[in-house]
């Protein structure tokens, strides 16, 4: 029997960590799931393997997380109603969908409590904004909102979203495909599949 996936080792297929964050959940095609954000400690995995936060933010998130659990359990709650938000906000780029005002607005709020956050500082001569160390537990989904936000407002500056047209799958991917007609998150699984039950139906013809 396989090894069930983990947050640790599932594909990073999407092409920015926005696409990747909606794609935590395993299945968004014929079934739904499994889901690989379990718990917090989950989040925070899922965010250093992305950069999204470093080794020294992620231990102290852990610290805190497990010094209130309710309070972890809480965001873990909220950082997947960012994930549903995204999802549905990328996915209308797609199927041109009806945009939802609440949907736009959760991000816009986690988005003004992270550049909230932010403080001038000097480096190497330069002044630039600096983000403040990852310390409250809703420190992850504010970050992953901030780089959602930057994507969704550079629709005309890069490459369309996608879903994948494989059976139970419909992750998320920058289309980087030189034609602009990618159909699968990866051309070695969903499209393989496909072509694998193509030809089967031929030949039960």
């Amino acid at each position: 029997m396989d090894r069930q996936k983990t947050i640790d080792d599932i594909s990073l297929l999407g092409g920015h960590p926005a696409l990747d964050f909606v794609n935590t959940v395993d299945s968004r095609g014929g079934r739904w799931g499994p889901d690989f954000l379990n718990s917090y400690d989950d989040l925070v995995a899922w965010a250093c393997r992305l950069d999204v936060i470093d080794d020294k933010e992620r231990d102290a998130l852990l610290v805190t997380a497990n010094r209130s659990l309710s309070d972890a359990e809480k965001e873990l709650g909220q950082a997947k109603d960012l994930r549903e938000a995204l999802y549905r906000l990328f996915l209308s780029e797609f199927d041109e969908s009806q945009i939802s005002p609440n949907d736009l607005e959760l991000v816009a709020d986690m988005v003004r409590r992270s550049l909230s956050q932010q403080t001038l500082g000097q480096v190497g001569g330069i002044i630039e904004w600096r983000r403040a160390d990852a310390k409250d537990l809703d420190a992850i989904s504010n970050r992953i909102a901030v780089l959602a936000a930057q994507l969704l407002t550079s629709r005309a500056e890069r490459r369309p979203v996608r879903a994948c047209q494989g059976q139970n799958c419909g992750w998320l991917f920058l289309d980087q495909s030189r034609g602009g007609h990618r159909r699968w998150c990866s051309d070695k699984t969903c499209g393989s599949n496909a072509r694998v039950r193509k030809f089967r139906a031929v030949q039960s013809d």
